[in-house]
């Protein structure tokens, strides 16, 4: 494999809308050689050859990773830790592995300890995603515009490190680093607890039983914008709020605190208090556009 690419072999373990557009996204950029991808449904892996976004696949996690320059883990992020365990026996020296998994702390835990001499961790997380899943979901300019936050620990090696911030930044991406407690914080606000929200507000509203038929279906574009991510994966999202546990409680409680004090002004009629928290709402949000 020639040595003109970023990546001369790049194996992703599971072939989704994460892996499959990065691989998407190297392979436009002139990044990569050749992508092999794993996964458990052999259906999908299919798909991906037959989209071009894989070049070859392997069942067998062993088998993806021979020869793999960097392996990019994209599974949920509770089979981090096995995933890697299972690609172990078919690694080289100097071979990077990588992840996309939205949780950190408990992920570098799982990862760090198992590493042989030589082998290197970076544990990344692209801030990038839509409610669809499956390789059929993937496409090269997913990254476009989006951040990255790498967490680099006193063990990552620093031009594993280098590397992977260039992988990332050829796709489009803006790479900041951080540590991983910041960063699962973080991330507890900005995207657990939204989903959390998504996913409780659906649930509320679909058992509303005053009524003979089910409600949702008067939903209008508010509603269903609003709700759009609660159609995401629930296997990763389950294991999202157990591993990122303490630090999606604490932003649950401040939103709770924060309804509780909504809940206050409607019941009290105060039209004063309800302007001003709406007004402060509409500030904030404003403020990020």
């Amino acid at each position: 494999m020639s040595d003109n690419f970023l990546i001369p072999r790049l194996a992703i373990i599971g072939v989704g809308l994460i892996g499959g557009s990065l691989a998407l996204a190297l392979k436009e950029a002139g990044a990569v050689g050749e992508v092999i991808g794993c996964g458990r449904g052999k259906p999908n892996l299919e798909k991906a050859l037959e989209l071009g976004v894989i070049d070859t696949y392997e069942r067998d996690p062993q088998q993806a990773v021979k020869d793999a320059d960097v392996v990019f883990l994209a599974t949920p992020v509770k089979t981090l830790g096995s995933v890697t365990q299972r690609c172990l026996p078919g690694l080289k020296a100097g071979t990077i592995i990588t992840d996309g998994g939205s949780v950190k702390g408990d992920v570098i835990k799982a990862i760090e300890p198992l590493l042989p001499e030589g082998v290197h961790f970076v544990p990344g997380h692209p801030i990038a995603g839509t409610e669809n899943s499956g390789v059929e979901a993937a496409f090269s300019s997913l990254y476009h515009g989006k951040r990255c936050i790498l967490t680099p620990t006193e063990n990552t090696d620093t031009h594993a490190l280098e590397l992977i911030s260039q992988m990332w930044t050829l796709v489009g991406s803006q790479v900041v680093q951080m540590n991983y407690e910041k960063h699962d914080k973080v991330l507890a606000a900005i995207s657990h607890l939204p989903h959390m929200v998504a996913y409780s507000l659906v649930n509320a509203v679909g058992s509303y039983d005053h009524y003979e038929e089910n409600i949702l279906e008067y939903s209008a574009g508010g509603f269903r914008d609003f709700t759009r991510i609660a159609s995401s994966d629930p296997t990763m999202w389950r294991d999202i709020a157990e591993t990122n546990r303490d630090a999606l409680l604490e932003m649950i409680e401040q939103f709770e605190t924060s309804f509780i004090e909504l809940k206050a002004d409607i019941a009290e009629g105060n039209g004063e208090k309800l302007f001003e928290f709406f007004l402060r709402s509409k500030q904030l949000r404003d403020a990020i556009l």
